[in-house]
């Protein structure tokens, strides 16, 4: 049917209006060309896969600046893999800034590994800002972890056993990731730490470090038995003891430091008995020198008291000479006796 007489009857605002429709609905079946030919080979991928991913959930994402691509290929390899994941649960991940392809290695190498990841918890390790992937790989095989870290600048653990005896330890711990517990759980720096509390809580309990060197194994059942991986993000799978060895003999330097220790607090007491000796010494002299002292001042009087009796009348010059022959017979056994002289010789030699 030839539309061109019709349009040449119809007025020419009419002509202008067809016209301009008939722009409009030829740039929106090009524009609809071109989305469908730009998403129908990814849908086609899509259809025969069996990810189940349509045009228009393709352009929703293009609108939402979802890369669409990504989103279908993971959508894809989720699907083979034989695990079931929501799509909008895949944006929303991707949206929330989370990795999705590096979560979708993880979920699938869980899945072949016959472990229970599930994509919600996939996630929010991956969101806790977590290595989703290496936790897996290390659930799956487990790592070493060495007791104390190299990194710390520690060499070895030191303990004690209880006859003095120090050794020095260092452990291999194989761990193997718990991924129920890795949001929220424990790091490897708790296992550490744990891990050197228990060996030296084992040596420290050993009577004899000989027993230890014998026999170190001991030192990894208790560990092993004390329940350190609790509430951490790792299980213990096994602890090695790589290096013991005897250190010093710290009994016996404690005990040489504490008699040290005692010899100077008892020379420090000594020395104050001999101080306070000293001082007594010294206050016994002075109040002998005081007593001295007082004697000489008494004797001092004798010669004046003598004096008074003869003015009052109360001694005369026969019994003064008795007195003095007396004086001169006791002074005399004295010195027979050879004791040093008597009270009155001062007396004496005074008159």
């Amino acid at each position: 049917m030839n539309l061109a007489p019709l349009l040449a009857a119809l007025p020419l605002e009419d002509n202008l209006i067809w016209i301009i429709a008939g722009g409009i609905a030829a740039l929106f079946f090009l524009v609809f060309l071109f989305v469908f030919f730009s998403f129908i080979s990814l849908w086609i991928q899509s259809l025969s896969t069996g990810a189940d991913i349509s045009i228009l959930n393709m352009i929703g994402m293009k609108l939402r600046k979802v890369p669409h691509v990504m989103i279908v290929n993971q959508k894809i390899a989720l699907v083979q893999a034989g695990v079931k994941v929501n799509t909008q649960d895949m944006e929303a991940h991707y949206l929330a800034g989370g990795r999705v392809p590096q979560t979708v290695k993880a979920v699938i190498a869980a899945h072949k590994a016959g472990l229970d990841l599930p994509w919600r918890v996939a996630s929010a390790i991956d969101l806790a800002g977590r290595d989703v992937l290496d936790a897996v790989r290390t659930s799956v095989n487990p790592k070493v972890i060495d007791c104390p870290d190299k990194n710390m600048g520690k060499q070895y653990l030191d303990a004690v056993c209880k006859n003095g005896i120090q050794l020095l330890a260092k452990a291999r711990v194989t761990v193997r990731t718990k991924l129920e517990r890795l949001v929220g759980g424990a790091t490897e720096e708790t296992i550490i730490a744990r891990v050197g509390e228990g060996i030296v809580k084992a040596i420290g309990s050993a009577h004899d470090h000989k027993e230890v060197l014998a026999n170190p194994g001991m030192i990894s059942q208790t560990v092993l038995h004390s329940g350190l991986d609790a509430q951490t993000a790792f299980e213990i799978v096994s602890i090695d003891i790589a290096n013991l060895e005897p250190g010093e003999n710290i009994g016996a330097k404690l005990a040489a430091d504490q008699a040290s220790a005692d010899l100077r607090v008892a020379q420090a007491e000594a020395e104050k008995r001999r101080a306070a000796a000293v001082a007594k010494e010294q206050e016994m002299q002075a109040l002998v020198q005081e007593n001295r002292a007082k004697v000489v001042l008494a004797e001092a009087e004798v010669p004046l008291a003598i004096a008074a009796a003869f003015r009052d009348g109360r001694l005369g010059i026969m019994e003064y000479y008795q007195m003095r022959n007396m004086q001169a017979d006791t002074s005399m056994r004295q010195s027979i006796a050879g004791i040093a002289g008597g009270p009155t010789d001062s007396s004496s030699r005074g008159n």
